[in-house]
Formats: structure tokens, sequence, C-alpha cells
């Protein structure tokens, strides 16, 4: 055993034999891939094929926003209300009555004529820029299964989540920045940080939390500073630590987690200067800020778009870690209060993000874990139950068809009917518009190639641009 280098003999003379072979494989790989490929989980790679997106935000209405209140308009509900519906065996959580017609007005917008309710007057002004899907379906009827589905592709089991695919697919265009973050206020929201995991990618795809509901931006990333060493000396320690690390990997290459956290140390020193920038919204002009308004919701779209164009690759903005669209009781006031909070900056999102020239190759997509009954739930009468199994989420950029609504739930807004996509078939579309196949975007773990829509999905072709 050699002392110096903790090498056998035996691999000792496997590095010398192999060692200009690894070499020469590590340039062309270097070339074909760019730098770091293979090393870098971060690194920038290319998809399948050419892509009409390239970046993603994915507005995320937790708890389950109601279609026949938003985007999917039933005047059926006003002649019927009060009355039952004819539908058996439908399964919901709780115990619903009769039709109950949305307090809320719809009409039509842009030259597309798109029918959105006014609850969503900013949103509803860049009408033609929206493809909405109103035959959205999911498989069950609670909160944990349907929300890991709609972000990871899988009820119930431990699959990495879509941000985290796309950002091991393509890397990430800064690498002073995570490829993933999620902007969430208040805390974790149910099934915490699964909802935006890399499971068994590599640790550096998994979603970065960031609490939106902080000011303070020492409050916003915990410890993105040092109180006792200055950044020369970080580095320094940092050099040491990566090599102290590098020799203890050498003989464990499989372990993924290792990996995992040296990646993060070196990213968590390269954040310090790159977040303070990318977070600080204060940079922007006075009329921009103006325009996405105030509160949590301005604040985290504009941060949002901040970190879009600094090259991060997926962001994930949640509306609130509880379950504020879960309105089972005093519906018109709740999304009302909602809507009226997220209503303008998305509004000023979306003219944004086309002002600057990046809305073509970034798709914003809309969407919680499910919908909500056209029927009033018992006893309040105010509010809907859960529904699984037809809603509506609205997609904008990024190589889709504006000015659309896709596909149709019944009179009554509570199941899908004409073009049903179910949501795995809503993953495929976004991964086409990355430049994937969904079908040969795969990694082999414990014997098996997975892919974000396990052994499903189709691609909506009619609402690609």
């Amino acid at each position: 055993m050699n002392a110096d280098f903790g090498l056998s003999r035996r691999e000792l003379l496997q590095r010398c034999g192999m060692g200009l072979g690894a070499m020469a494989f590590a340039d062309l790989m270097g070339a074909a891939l760019g730098d770091d490929a293979g090393l870098n989980p971060l690194a920038v790679k290319r998809p399948h094929f050419a892509a009409k997106a390239k970046r993603m935000i994915h507005i995320f209405t937790n708890g389950g926003a109601s279609q026949v209140d938003t985007f999917d308009p039933k005047p059926a509900l006003a002649k019927h209300a009060g009355k039952p519906l004819p539908f058996e065996n439908y399964r919901t959580e709780r115990k619903t009555g009769a039709a109950y017609p949305s307090t809320f007005k719809f009409r039509k917008y842009g030259e597309s004529g798109l029918e959105i309710s006014d609850m969503f007057p900013k949103v509803a002004e860049s009408a033609d820029e929206l493809c909405v899907i109103r035959s959205m379906y999911t498989e069950l009827p609670n909160h944990e299964p349907s929300l890991l589905m709609m972000n990871c592709g899988e009820n119930r089991l431990s699959r990495p989540s879509m941000g985290a695919w796309l950002t091991y697919g393509l890397g990430t265009e800064n690498q002073d920045l995570p490829g993933f973050v999620v902007l969430c206020p208040g805390g974790y929201p149910i099934q915490e940080s699964q909802n935006w995991q890399s499971s068994f990618l590599p640790g550096a795809c998994q979603g970065t939390f960031i609490n939106s509901q902080h000011t303070d931006f020492a409050k916003l990333i915990e410890h993105i500073k040092s109180t006792t060493s200055s950044v020369k000396d970080q580095r320094s320690q940092l050099d040491l630590l990566l090599e102290l690390n590098r020799q203890h990997q050498e003989k464990r290459k499989e372990e993924a987690a290792l990996e995992a956290r040296i990646q993060s140390f070196e990213l968590a020193y390269r954040m310090q200067m790159a977040a303070a920038d990318a977070f600080d919204i204060e940079k922007e002009p006075a009329h921009v800020r103006d325009a996405y308004g105030p509160g949590t919701q301005a604040r985290q779209l504009l941060m949002a778009r901040r970190l879009l164009e600094r090259g991060v690759r997926f962001v994930q903005v949640w509306a609130g870690a509880g379950q504020p669209w879960d309105n089972h009781d005093k519906i018109a006031e709740n999304h009302g209060k909602l809507a009226k909070e997220s209503d303008q900056p998305i509004g000023a999102l979306l003219k944004d993000l086309k002002q600057r020239g990046m809305l073509e190759d970034t798709i914003v997509l809309w969407a919680g874990e499910f919908g909500r009954t056209p029927t009033a739930e018992l006893p309040a009468a105010s509010g809907r139950d859960h529904n699984p199994y037809g809603f509506s989420v609205w997609m904008a950029g990024g190589g889709v068809k504006g000015g659309m609504a896709y596909g149709a739930t019944d009179e009554f807004g509570f199941k899908a009917q004409d073009k049903p996509v179910h949501v795995h078939d809503l993953h495929a579309t976004i991964l086409h518009l990355m430049g994937f196949d969904h079908e040969k975007f795969t990694y082999r773990y414990a014997g098996r190639d997975f892919r974000l829509t396990d052994v499903h999905g189709r691609v909506v072709r009619e609402i690609l641009a």
C-alpha cells in the first residue's frame, strides 16, 4: 500500500495504464458536451432536438383553483342553480350538493375572443398569448398524491420533479446560481421538499427552496454570507475541503450523494455575490416595480424573471405554503382575494417577458394539482370540493399557440370530455417544447430506465405553434 497516495499496487498500475486513454476520452467528451460535462451536473447540455423553449416558470396554484370561476365558463350552472347535477358515482373527498354557479363574470378578450373570468383582468390583457387547456384531469381527489403527480409525474413513490428533470437534461446557463429555484412564501407546502426533489437524479438538480415572504436578504437566503471569514479566507477553506473530499471520493466514485455535497459547497460559495444581485428587485427601475405592483406575489414573480434572465433554467413560484386556493367555503371571497394578489404581477410578467424578447423561448405555466367541483360543498354551500376529473391550466410562450382554448369539460365543468389531457400528457408536451423526446429522456436507476412520464404520456401537438 502506498501511504502517500492511498493506492494499492493494482490501483496504481491501472491508473498508469489507463491514464492517457482517460485523458483523451475526457477531451472528446469536453468537446462534445462543453466544459465540465459529465463532471458538473449543472453544465449546459444539448437536448435531443432543436427546442422552442430554453427556460420555464411554473406558477403553482397550490390547493387547486376552481376552473368554473377562472378559465372555463359554464352558463349551464346558472340554469341548474340549486338543482342536483346528472352525475352518478363520482368520488370527491366530501359531500357536495347542488349546482353552484360562479359569482364571477366571464368576458371575451383579445383578438382571439378567449373567455376569461373577471377575476383576472390584467392576465386577460395577454389573452392572445394564452393557451388554456380546459380538459386537464388527474387521478386522485386529495392533495398529497395530486401534488406529487403534477410536480413529479407519480402519485406515491419517490420520483424526480419536472424541474429536476429539466435541470438534469439541460444544465444551467449560470454556474453561480442553482439551475432550479423554488420561491415559496411562508415555509414548506404539503409534501414539503418532495415537490421539488431530485430523487435518484444528481442532487444538484434538486430545487433550491427560497422563503420568498422575506424582504431582508439575510432572511431570504439564510447563511448566504459568513459573519466570521472574508471571501478570500472562505475560498482557501473551501479549496482545502474540496481537496479532502476529492481524496475521499476517489474510492467512492459511485456515491452520487457525495458528489452532490461537494457541488453544493461550491455553489453556496459562488452564490454569495450572484444571489445578492439576482434577488435584489430594488435594482429594477421604479416603473417596472410599479407594473408588478405590491405584495409577495409581485415580488417573487419579479425575482423569477430576474433569475430566468440570469440563466436559471426552471423557477417555480408558489401561491403559498398552505392551501390558499383550497376554498371549501367562501370561495367567492377567498378566490377573489387570491386572484387580486396575483393578477397584476402575472399580467406584468407576461408583458415584461414579451417586451424583453424572452417570452418566445420561455414557457409560463399556470397550474395547480387539480380543480374544484361545479357543485357546492356541504354544509356551508359556499365553496367547492376537490375535483381531479376536469380542470384548467394555461401556458404561454415557448412555442405554444396563443389565444386558444383546447379541449373541454362537460356542460357543467365537472369532467374532461373533449380532448382530455392527463398530467402525463402535459409533461410530455413541456419536454417536447424543451427539446426532449419524453420516451427517450430516461435515467437508469435500480435496473430500470425511468422517465418523467413513466410509461404514459402523449405530446399534445394541437397546441404547438
